[in-house]
């Protein structure tokens, strides 16, 4: 029998009913440079599982993003990176927590820039994002993907 989490209302996006989680995975990662390719394969995994991959690429590419940005600005040596990743009724949510100070936020990279638009690529790609404080040191980063229903049986 799958747990349900239920989301603060403000997590899913403007306008969206929150619900409760139909099953979620969570893993630690060590802050490494495979870590987002590892985030991306556990987020995969769990999709297919879960039969949800109607928008596999858009989630990998997110959660490829976020997890990039925990190990190159986030997370601090030595600390662990979280992924999380939701089933709700309606959306599919990823989470990126880490330890590290500072609040990610969108950035116009000059043109000849080789790295710098991977906030803009989640917000093109996800229906919406946002970060969160969490209890303790760190930030929680997170985007949901829109989807056909869930009917749990």
């Amino acid at each position: 029998m799958p747990s349900r989490l239920c989301d603060e209302p403000d997590a899913l996006g403007p306008n969206q009913t929150p619900d409760c989680a139909v099953d979620h995975r969570t893993m630690l990662f060590d802050r490494r440079r495979t870590t987002p390719g590892a985030a991306r394969s556990f987020v995969t995994d769990a999709l297919a599982q879960w039969g949800r991959t109607e928008r596999l690429d858009d989630i990998r590419l997110c959660t490829s993003e976020l997890a990039t940005n925990a190990v190159l600005h986030g997370s601090p040596a030595g600390r662990k990176i979280l992924v999380r990743v939701e089933l709700h009724t309606t959306v599919v949510r990823i989470e990126v927590h880490d330890g590290g100070n500072g609040t990610p936020t969108e950035r116009e990279a000059p043109s000849t820039a080789t790295d710098g638009r991977g906030l803009l690529l989640v917000t093109a790609v996800a229906d919406h994002w946002g970060v969160k404080e969490r209890q303790g040191p760190g930030k929680c980063v997170w985007a949901v993907f829109h989807h056909g229903a869930v009917t749990e049986g």
